[in-house]
């Protein structure tokens, strides 16, 4: 029988906010985002952004007694495609966010954007609300590529999209996708090459694949092969490696200490609140670690809000079985892996409990021996998912 766990320390905490809506819909995505373009709706925008932003607010507030005391490291903003915020609305959310919780003064503030819905102005009024970080979603900056994913900009629009995040904001990622239909190895070179050209300390790479419940799934695009797929992966590591970039985590490159601190609390187990439809939040106590699920659809969520003053519709226990495999899944991911000590912070339970997966794990070549070391090899990073899988009770 496991231990129960037992954390001598909470870990870092950060807030994440859904924002459901987009233009389009991607044929690939299987986020939780609502077309804004519905006919029977008599809102301009297609959703009410102060109903929202309300319900966002009355959500916070309902989290306050989980985390009192607590400083929050960083704010990430993601859908959906929160650029579609007036500039106006991001300004009252954050003064509403910063009257409430404990923010770290210099705490990094991303906003997701789409490049079909960046103007300058809007930038403009993004910043002085106070977001500092910008992810861009290109994906490809070719047309043809483009229209094959169902994205609502152009290569040109996706280009004059990325100049005016620069103009306004210091740290910008950019979003892009490998393994695209019928793409071949020198379209993907010529993708990479646009994004080296404009110098931004961080880039995101992510190989198309095709999710259940998705339009793809049901109506497959001609992929490239496994083949294809892998030189393609092989001339980005070496292309971003010859600029400068560091890959850190499975699917993220930056230049030296650019890395995206939210997202290396969710890969080094930190806490997170999530509020927004559809959003999921992670909560530790000295005794017990929660997870929670936010109502799915705008509506739905909206209407909890509003009538229960919460929204919540699962709240668990993570058990102590299932600790050791989260745990995994997400310390995995980085390159340089993680303190072996962090296992029993993070999880309050001994090293000891996934001592087999360990030692199967290094058998096989897929973890660094390193006793201080929790990390995969370049093998294991390449077969990540089987590294995983060996962590599961």
């Amino acid at each position: 029988m496991l231990n129960q766990p037992s954390l001598t320390a909470l870990p870092p905490l950060a807030l994440y906010i859904h924002f459901p809506w987009c233009e389009k819909k991607c044929p690939y995505c299987d986020f939780n985002s609502h077309q804004t373009k519905d006919p029977s709706s008599d809102l301009a925008d297609g959703f009410d952004e102060q109903r929202y932003i309300n319900a966002l607010i009355a959500d916070l507030e309902t989290e306050l007694p989980n985390i009192w005391g607590r400083q929050v490291h960083s704010i990430f903003i993601g859908g959906g495609t929160p650029s579609l915020l007036s500039a106006a609305g991001m300004d009252q959310l954050l003064c509403a966010v910063r009257a409430r919780l404990n923010l770290e003064p210099d705490a990094e503030i991303t906003m997701e954007a789409n490049p079909g819905s960046v103007e300058a102005d809007k930038l403009a009024g993004f910043a002085k609300a106070g977001i500092n970080r910008v992810s861009l979603g290109i994906q490809s900056f070719q047309d043809e590529q483009l229209k094959a994913l169902g994205r609502i900009h152009s290569g040109a629009e996706a280009k004059r999209a990325v100049q005016i995040a620069l103009d306004h904001f210091k740290s910008v990622n950019l979003d892009l996708m490998y393994g695209l239909p019928n793409q071949s190895l020198e379209a993907a070179r010529s993708d990479v090459e646009t994004a080296l050209s404009f110098k931004t300390p961080h880039l995101s790479f992510y190989n198309l694949t095709l999710e259940p419940n998705t339009y793809f799934a049901n109506f497959p695009p001609s992929l490239p092969s496994d083949d294809e797929i892998d030189a393609i992966f092989e001339q980005n590591i070496d292309l971003l490696t010859k600029a400068g970039y560091k890959r850190y985590e499975v699917s993220a490159y930056a230049k030296k200490d650019q890395e995206c601190k939210h997202n290396l609390n969710y890969w080094r187990f930190g806490d997170y609140i999530g509020i927004g439809a559809g959003a999921h939040g992670k909560i530790s106590y000295p005794g017990k670690i929660t997870r929670q699920v936010r109502e799915r659809h705008p509506e739905t969520y909206m209407q909890a809000m509003e009538t229960k003053g919460k929204a919540l519709i699962e709240s668990r226990e993570i058990t102590s079985k299932d600790l050791p495999f989260e745990f995994m899944l997400n310390a995995l991911r980085l390159s340089d892996g993680v303190d072996t000590n962090t296992f029993s912070e993070r999880t309050g339970l001994p090293l000891s409990v996934i001592s087999k997966g360990l030692d199967e794990a290094c058998k096989k070549g897929l973890l660094d021996e390193n006793p201080s070391k929790l990390k995969a090899t370049a093998l294991g990073l390449r077969y990540l998912n089987n590294l995983q899988e060996m962590f599961l009770d």
